[in-house]
């Protein structure tokens, strides 16, 4: 049983580690996706990243999709589509705010996990929930909410993302355990670029990058972001329950304006910044599970 429980404990650990890495490369992806936008438009990029994702972990793992079955196949479909929705949201959101902002409201994510969860249970929240969710909304407000007093149609697309995104976090919790990773990873990655590919065809003209700038970009969200990224989370959800993976995921916004910061320049407003931080506190609230007994006062020895 200990040998049981220590393979359990390495394998949870190592899932962390492996989220954590993932996690760091998608805080550069805001990045990615602004220069590869300045060249391209927004359906072009997700069939691009997807597609050369696709193509690099195809090639690499090759052999994994000779043997893929009917059931891979249909996991992988429901969250490549999921994946592509997302990134619908995400790159037409990303285009209309800025990259370090774009992080923070995504990030919302991991609240809309819980809540997801609450809904499909048919229970009331929890204290602990309520409370992040109006922490988080407050922070909400002052991130977005900063001159005029109305939400940015960018805001709003980066809020849809994150709850398109939460769906998409539980549904790989749910199909991550019971396929091959990697398999999956791949099958996903090749229906979001299919999907991108013909909404690319339909609704815009298709282009490949034009200028070494746009070349790194798209190389860099499809073999880093899109490729690795993706992959890595669902090894790492095969240990890890959906609201672990949102815990990690929340430290997202932080890498995302280290990014912006270091190589943009990018930096929020004091009443920006106190809406981030808000919005990361509603974030630890629901997912830092504190013993309550920190909190109660110890009673004094009676004399």
């Amino acid at each position: 049983m200990n040998g049981v429980q220590g393979n359990q404990i390495q394998a949870s650990r190592r899932a962390d580690v492996q989220m954590l890495l993932a996690t760091v490369i998608w805080g550069s992806s805001y990045l990615f996706m602004k220069s590869g936008l300045a060249s391209m438009q927004e359906l072009n990029l997700i069939a691009l990243r997807f597609g050369i994702a696709f193509v690099a972990a195809g090639l690499l793992f090759h052999r994994r999709l000779r043997s893929v079955d009917r059931g891979t196949l249909l996991a992988g479909g429901v969250l490549g589509t999921a994946l592509f929705a997302a990134f619908v949201f995400i790159t037409y959101g990303v285009q209309r705010t800025t990259a370090s902002q774009a992080g923070f409201l995504i990030s919302l994510a991991v609240i809309f996990v819980p809540i997801l969860t609450t809904v499909l249970r048919r229970r009331l929240p929890d204290k602990r929930l309520s409370v992040s969710i109006v922490v988080a909304v407050a922070g909400l407000g002052l991130l977005t909410l900063q001159h005029e007093m109305s939400l940015h149609l960018g805001d709003l697309l980066c809020i849809i993302a994150a709850l398109v995104y939460a769906i998409y976090i539980l549904l790989a919790g749910k199909y991550t355990p019971r396929h091959d990773p990697l398999t999956l990873g791949i099958v996903q990655l090749g229906i979001a670029a299919l999907l991108g590919t013909v909404a690319t065809f339909l609704f815009e003209t298709p282009q490949l990058p034009d200028t070494p700038e746009s070349w790194a970009s798209i190389l860099g969200l499809g073999v880093l972001c899109s490729g690795l990224g993706y992959i890595l989370q669902t090894f790492a959800q095969r240990h890890a329950s959906p609201t672990r993976t949102s815990l990690i995921f929340s430290l997202e916004p932080l890498f995302a304006a280290a990014f912006a910061f270091i190589f943009q320049g990018e930096s929020l407003t004091l009443q920006g910044y106190c809406g981030a931080t808000l919005m990361l506190a509603g974030v630890l609230i629901t997912e830092v599970k504190l013993p309550l007994h920190v909190f109660r006062r110890r009673k004094r020895p009676a004399l």
